[in-house]
This record gives C-alpha cells, structure tokens and sequence, in this order.
C-alpha cells in the first residue's frame, strides 16, 4: 500500500515600491523589487505501515461474550464432528497438535490424500480401523499405533461400528482450521467442496476413499 502525503503551500508576493522625491536637495530613489515566499512540493511515503488489531469481548443482545466462551462453544462444535482437542496449535505456538477423534460413521473415513507440511501418529483407544499408507495397508485395532509421514499418501477406514483414535500432528500446521470448516458445514459437502477444503488447509486430496475388503 503507498500512502503519498502531499503538501503545497505557494504564498507569492510581490510588492513594487517606487518612491520619487522631487523638488529635494537630496535623491533618494529606492530601486523596485520582487519578494517571494513559498514551499515546494513534498512526497512522503512511508517505509512501513503499522496495523494494530485487538480483539475484544464483546456484547449481543445485551449478553457479553467473552473470548473464553467463544473458545467453549468452537469447542462443542468440534465436538458435534467427533473431534476433542487435547492440545492445540494455539497452546505450543504452531510446533503441534493433539486431538481424540471419536468415529460413528462406520464404512467412512478420508480419502487419500497428503500432508505437505505434517506428520502425523494415529493410536487406536477404541474399535478397528483399516489404513493405507503409501502403497501398503494395514488394519489395526485397540493398542495399535501407525505413522504417517509428510508427503506419502495415506487414508484410513473405519472398520467398527464405533472408534476412537488419539492424533498427533507435528506441526500442527493448519488442521484445526481445516475441523472448524468441516464443523461450520450445514450441508453434506460435494467431492469438489471437499477437495477445495482439503486444499485450503496444506491438503491435496490424491485419491478416492479406502474401501473395507469384504471377508
């Protein structure tokens, strides 16, 4: 952004004093002259541009709403989708991410996609999961644990009709933002607003779902 500053100040005078004097034993003539004053043009462009931003609490409808009540119902929103931050992003200055998911979907889950940006270590508290990692695929249960790097596609399924799974993300990078898009949904996203949310958040979906082998 430039931001010019512009001052013109012009103050032009001039004055023409002739003064004759006849009839005098003396000649006192003063010469004519010009007198001006002014200003020239001056720009002005900063080097840099402070923006100081506060966040505030705030009051609807006569209610005040605190930074910590915000943070509550975001919390219960996540919830709502199965996700409990354990540790978030916020708390370690970006470095990583703890979260519990707890899954009811079951036959669902992610499609292939990758991190550019992030590992990430499933461990399984609860029910069954069926992932793939890279060209291999793995199926886990309670105790299992499973990890997957940046930049290798990956997927997972749940197996179970119920699951829970503890994640860690290093770094944390932008997955807690990716979870509160998801949870703000008020439709089932199509494949296209899917991958364009995925994208928006370090993620390239690569492929379609993992499909559960029929035993």
């Amino acid at each position: 952004m430039n931001t010019k500053i512009k001052t013109l100040l012009i103050v032009f005078a001039i004055t023409i004093v002739t003064n004759t004097f006849g009839q005098s034993n003396v000649d006192c003539e003063e010469k004519p002259y010009i007198e001006v004053t002014g200003t020239a043009d001056l720009e002005v462009i900063p080097d840099e541009i402070f923006i100081n931003i506060i966040i505030r609490e705030k009051s609807v409808n006569k209610e005040k709403s605190t930074v910590e009540s915000q943070e509550e119902k975001l919390k219960i929103s996540l919830k709502e989708i199965g996700i409990d931050i354990k540790i978030s992003g916020k708390d370690t200055d970006g470095a990583l991410a703890i979260f519990v998911q707890t899954s009811l979907s079951q036959g669902k889950g992610t499609p292939l996609h990758i991190h550019t940006n992030q590992d990430e270590i499933f461990n399984i508290i609860k029910g069954s999961y069926y992932f793939q990692v890279g060209e291999e695929k793995y199926n886990l249960t309670k105790g299992d644990s499973i990890f997957l790097p940046r930049n290798v596609p990956h997927a997972w399924t749940q197996v179970s009709k119920k699951g829970k799974m503890n994640v860690i993300v290093q770094p944390a990078g932008k997955l807690e933002e990716f979870f509160i898009t998801v949870a703000a949904l008020d439709h089932e996203p199509t494949k296209e607003e899917m991958n364009k949310i995925f994208t928006d958040n370090e993620m390239q979906v690569v492929g379609p779902p993992l499909e559960i082998k029929k035993k």
